[in-house]
């Protein structure tokens, strides 16, 4: 999901007993549900809870709140970001940014489909609306964007024409 989306999420969004998200209003006014990985169900327990316990009055009602109960600003999450990737890397050569991840995980979302051989026509629209797009255009840009799937979509065409590769 998008950063600011993530901040925008009310406590009333986020349903941990079913492990989903429900973004209202995200890019282009649209809502979804995201469904979250188990993984993501108990962080995200976790964090509730010890937020919970040192700030039991937030004055934010969003899920993610500042050490003082306020709403987090996205500023504040890019820097702490920028100071992470620091904090793991010595001197990156790159710097990436927190919306990279959200890049990294729909190129190998969708070179996972084709290394599995699987249809990418019939899940691209799925991965669209779990990415918020308004229509899987928005998802087809990852397809140029990413030399290792424009590599697999090569030689994926490749094969279906009749060639050896």
């Amino acid at each position: 999901m998008r950063v600011g989306e993530a901040l925008r999420l009310l406590r009333d969004d986020v349903d941990l007993d079913a492990g989903v998200l429900t973004v209202r209003s995200g890019k282009g006014n649209r809502s979804r549900l995201i469904p979250l990985h188990r993984s993501a169900t108990a962080a995200l327990k976790r964090y509730a809870e010890r937020r919970d316990r040192l700030c039991p009055a937030p004055r934010a009602c969003t899920f993610f709140v500042s050490t003082v109960g306020t709403a987090v600003h996205y500023s504040l999450v890019c820097t702490t970001f920028r100071q992470l990737v620091g904090t793991i890397v010595a001197a990156p050569a790159a710097h990436p940014r927190i919306h990279d991840l959200r890049h990294t995980f729909t190129v190998r979302t969708l070179v996972d489909l084709h290394r599995a051989g699987r249809d990418v026509q019939a899940h691209i629209a799925v991965l669209s609306t779990y990415l918020g797009h308004v229509n899987p255009a928005g998802t087809y840009w990852y397809l140029s964007a990413a030399p290792a799937l424009m590599e697999l979509a090569a030689a994926r065409l490749g094969r279906h024409l009749g060639g050896t590769s």
